[in-house]
């Protein structure tokens, strides 16, 4: 695939995307299949409880929502919801975006501390509210507002992790190792022309307080257009918040791009910017109104492994790399 000129792009994607409003959501109806796809292998058990969920009436994004909860839930999974490594004051601040691809809504919240949930925080803002994102204190008043229970996020395992962190005089701070994904990214087609995207993170170990990564940023972390398709994003997030990963790879699907050839672009068009972004840690994930789907990590030091669910069918993959 050849390399694209930003402005070009630019006026081409709404030509584009009516074009593949027409040609992509009778290639769905014709799949007539929902389809999952998740970064991470906790990507897998979110998959099946969202499958679960679509099968038993609950609408797609009922489905992302609660798939997504389930590493939510999980103390072992310490980069998601509770158990999640804190910042470096030890508070674990926690973030999340859903999008609806149908009407372009979208909701988020950043730096939500003592609630587990924060994706389906997150849906109610978009659900209940004429924002798109609440942060820090008034998310978490909307959240007891909204009858969430505030609850302590630190596991004792998330704890002593951060205070062997703190007692170490060479600790080193915002970084990503292979143990520290720190997010789970989900993108789901009901089969039937509909897309939903989700995202929730703890965000990077030991950061800053107040920090904020690409996860809970429409665009950045998450992306969904009925009339295209939707993306997912995980890893270093300052990095992608940069780049926009998500609208830029549904836009290159706009443009006739397959969801691998999106990705892969993209991850290019970083490191075309910038060489040093070739060791940067950055994973993508994408799918189209045909059910295609693509996944590509930057190198092997940050190699993705995600979960597909397809046809009754749920499994591991492994993420093509561009380095």
């Amino acid at each position: 695939m050849e390399p694209v000129d930003r402005r070009d792009f630019i006026k081409t994607v709404a030509g584009t995307a009516a074009v593949a409003s027409l040609e992509g959501r009778g290639a769905v109806a014709a799949e007539a299949g929902p389809v999952f796809l998740s970064t991470w292998i906790w990507g897998k058990a979110a998959n099946e409880r969202a499958a679960e969920v679509l099968k038993g009436g609950g609408s797609l994004l009922d489905a992302i929502e609660k798939g997504i909860n389930i590493p939510e839930n999980d103390p072992n999974v310490m980069t998601v919801g509770y158990g999640g490594l804190p910042n470096a004051e030890g508070v674990v601040e926690l973030d999340a975006a859903i999008m609806d691809g149908t009407r372009h809504r979208a909701g988020s919240v950043c730096n939500l501390h003592m609630i587990k949930n924060p994706i389906s925080v997150a849906r109610l803002v978009m659900e209940k509210t004429r924002h798109t994102t609440l942060a820090g204190e008034g998310a978490f008043r909307f959240a007891l507002k909204m009858g969430f229970e505030p609850q302590t996020l630190l596991t004792p395992q998330s704890l002593q992790k951060w205070q062997e962190w703190k007692a170490d005089p060479h600790h080193k701070t915002f970084w990503l190792s292979p143990d520290n994904h720190d997010t789970i990214g989900m993108v789901g087609t009901d089969g039937k022309g509909h897309f939903v995207a989700g995202c929730s993170t703890s965000g990077s170990a030991y950061k800053i307080p107040g920090r904020v990564g690409d996860s809970p940023l429409i665009g950045c972390g998450v992306y969904a257009d009925d009339n295209v398709g939707a993306a997912s994003a995980t890893g270093d997030g300052d990095l992608m918040t940069n780049y926009c990963t998500s609208v830029s790879i549904v836009h290159l699907m706009a443009r006739g791009a397959s969801p691998q050839d999106a990705c892969m672009e993209l991850l290019r068009h970083m490191v075309k910017t910038d060489p040093q972004n070739k060791d940067g840690g950055v994973a993508v994930i994408a799918m189209n109104t045909r059910g295609e789907i693509g996944a590509a990590s930057m190198n092997e030091a940050f190699h993705l492994k995600y979960a597909l669910w397809r046809d009754g069918q749920s499994q591991l993959l492994d993420s093509v790399k561009l380095i």
